[in-house]
């Protein structure tokens, strides 16, 4: 009988593209397994989209009042798994060690894991989901990301053709302290226009607020804010000559497709855990992003622009 695996991954975005590589390791050493995502509602089309998962579940991440919600979390972690892999590492999910099923070898950091993941200190965490995963059978593999760029969305909804640079200005709502000063977006998008490159910003609608401000500063920029999905944003960042932004999860997907990526960190970010990968990906931090002046970040760019 082929061995059953769950993985737990709820996101966010940019823990999910760090997750790319364990995903892949995982499959490539498991080929015969029949391999489960437990994630969130946001990354299921995505992660479906991919070869890397037999089956891809929905966490409701529902209060433990929700009792309908509750039981059909303890239905899928009692789901006769082999092994059951947590990559999140919260205490929501350290607390699902407690409902699965006896013989059940769990990998994480809840109290009763059969076999426990190691604070791996000083080690980003695309390399921590990696180490955890070779735990547990897998196999060192460069993912295919091919699945991220074949909706062919990018020319049929904006006509845009390079030379170009993708500006991701906005982040969490929650934390504007790892926003960049909207001006020196507008100096860099008219830096950007001067090389040559048109400049092109992108983000979800709750991210309009910004870009339009940026937009109507400087009308040469194109805005493709709101644009559908993450496929039509891959396939944008591929395209692109040099992708600039905050700490989100966009600048970490330009990145991994190995696209010139400059990411902009402040204090929030623990810069050893959670830098960008790429082939071509670059950083730069202040304790406060304002301090973090334009002509830094322009020279930055044009030694990625290279």
């Amino acid at each position: 009988m082929n061995e059953r695996i769950l993985l737990i991954k709820h996101g966010a975005l940019g823990d999910i593209i760090q997750g790319f590589d364990a995903f892949d390791s995982l499959r490539k050493g498991c080929p015969d397994a029949h391999i489960s995502l437990l994630t969130t509602k946001p990354y299921e089309k995505l992660m479906k989209s991919s070869n890397w998962f037999d089956e891809v579940l929905v966490d409701q991440r529902a209060t433990a009042w929700n009792i309908f919600q509750t039981l059909r979390l303890k239905s899928i972690l009692r789901m006769s798994w082999d092994k059951i892999i947590d990559l999140q590492c919260s205490k929501r999910t350290a607390n699902y060690a407690r409902l699965v099923s006896k013989g059940t070898r769990w990998f994480g950091i809840a109290p009763n894991a059969t076999d426990f993941i190691p604070d791996f200190k000083g080690i980003t965490n695309r390399e921590r989901m990696l180490a955890a995963v070779f735990m547990a059978g897998a196999r060192k593999s460069e993912p295919d990301l091919s699945f991220l760029t074949s909706s062919a969305l990018l020319k049929s909804l904006s006509g845009l053709e390079p030379p170009y640079a993708v500006i991701l200005p906005s982040s969490s709502a929650a934390k504007p302290s790892k926003r960049w000063p909207m001006d020196n977006y507008v100096k860099l998008a008219r830096a950007l226009k001067k090389e040559g490159l048109q400049p092109v910003l992108s983000g979800t609608e709750i991210d309009r607020p910004v870009t339009s401000e940026i937009a109507a500063a400087y009308t040469d920029c194109l805005d493709l804010t709101g644009k559908p999905n993450l496929f039509f944003l891959a396939e944008l960042v591929l395209g692109s000559s040099l992708v600039i932004g905050n700490d989100t999860g966009p600048v970490f997907l330009a990145a991994r497709l190995n696209v010139p990526t400059l990411m902009l960190m402040g204090a929030d970010t623990d810069a050893s855990m959670s830098a960008p990968y790429g082939k071509n990906a670059w950083w730069l931090q202040k304790d406060m992003l304002e301090q973090l002046s334009f002509e830094e970040v322009w020279e930055t760019a044009k030694l990625a622009l290279e």
